[in-house]
């Protein structure tokens, strides 16, 4: 949706200005999205739905790079498995690994540890910070999971008008 007024800049780029298809190869190169649900295509293994991001972001695959990737998220030794024969922990990692591997300036994640037992949220939402700390990459998480509230220290609190 395009704002009503205002403007939206990533780097050096009012996103506003984009058109549709320009802004798609923006999004693709420069945002990454981690939603509440992940969303695989079923007939590709863990590698080859890794390697369907930085196909359509920046048109360059690169099999090693996205080995190591999974690798530095405890994922190298799923690499051929389908990805919905993976716990929800891992497909999160695999989802972060997804986002990763375009080097995003905005990484967005939506509810991203909702449907993870405490050791899973906790694991995951480090792993966000953490791996988005080490490339200088701005974190924008939306939940209502009450146990990041002390893992993040700058935080927006939205609550419904009062009237």
């Amino acid at each position: 949706m395009k704002p009503t007024n205002g403007n939206i800049i990533i780097g050096k780029q009012d996103i506003t200005k984009l058109t549709g298809s320009e802004l798609d190869k923006f999004r693709g190169k420069h945002i990454g999205i981690i939603f509440q649900q992940s969303h695989f295509i079923r007939s590709l293994n863990v590698l080859d739905n890794l390697l369907i991001a930085p196909y359509f972001g920046s048109g360059i695959v690169d099999r090693n790079k996205a080995i190591k990737i999974l690798e530095s998220l405890g994922l190298e030794d799923k690499l051929k498995q389908s990805p919905y024969k993976l716990s929800q922990g891992e497909q999160q990692r695999l989802s972060i690994a997804r986002v990763l591997i375009n080097e995003p300036d905005v990484i967005l994640a939506d509810e991203p540890t909702s449907a993870l037992d405490d050791k899973n949220c906790d694991e995951v939402i480090r792993l966000l910070i953490d791996k988005s700390k080490a490339s200088k990459t701005a974190l924008i998480i939306v939940t209502h999971d009450g146990r990041l509230k002390k893992l993040i220290p700058n935080q927006v609190l939205l609550s419904p008008n009062s009237n």
